[in-house]
């Protein structure tokens, strides 16, 4: 069995995923219009954002994602072969971890919360296809980076 400490690069790699995938994802030729439509964002209220307060705790819980994410891509797994080992230190295996985590974790997150602020669909799936994409190059990048 290979070591199974934390690669710390990886982690910080994987922590600052969340930005880059964000400013792709919600850029405005992507969905950022439709997002903020369904959000109810404007651009009024999106410039009085404090940039430092709002990207210094993304990238903390970022981070804390990361960390998360660690042992259920790397360790994970069941009875059995564990992960860690080859044939599961692969990026493909990773983000399946990245993508179960999203769909079984932040989809019903998600959901719940937008059935009570009365939300679209539309609102959940871009803030979920959002997760599902960060959480797979997340997984990916922390399970084969070891």
């Amino acid at each position: 069995m290979e070591d199974l400490s934390i690669n710390w690069i990886a982690i910080v790699v994987a922590a600052i995923v969340p930005i880059l995938t964000g400013f792709i994802w919600y850029h405005t030729k992507v969905f950022g219009i439709a997002w903020m439509r369904e959000s109810g964002m404007t651009e009024e209220k999106a410039k009085q954002m404090n940039p430092a307060k709002t990207f210094g705790l993304a990238i903390v819980c970022a981070f804390l994602i990361a960390l998360f994410l660690w042992p259920q891509v790397f360790t994970g797994g069941g009875p059995g072969e564990p992960h860690g080992v080859d044939p599961y230190v692969t990026f493909k295996h990773g983000a399946f971890h990245g993508v179960l985590i999203a769909v079984f974790l932040v989809l019903p997150i998600f959901g719940t919360n937008a059935l009570f602020e009365q939300k679209s669909f539309k609102y959940v799936a871009i803030n979920v296809g959002y997760w599902i994409v960060t959480l797979a190059l997340m997984g990916g990048i922390i399970n084969a980076w070891v």
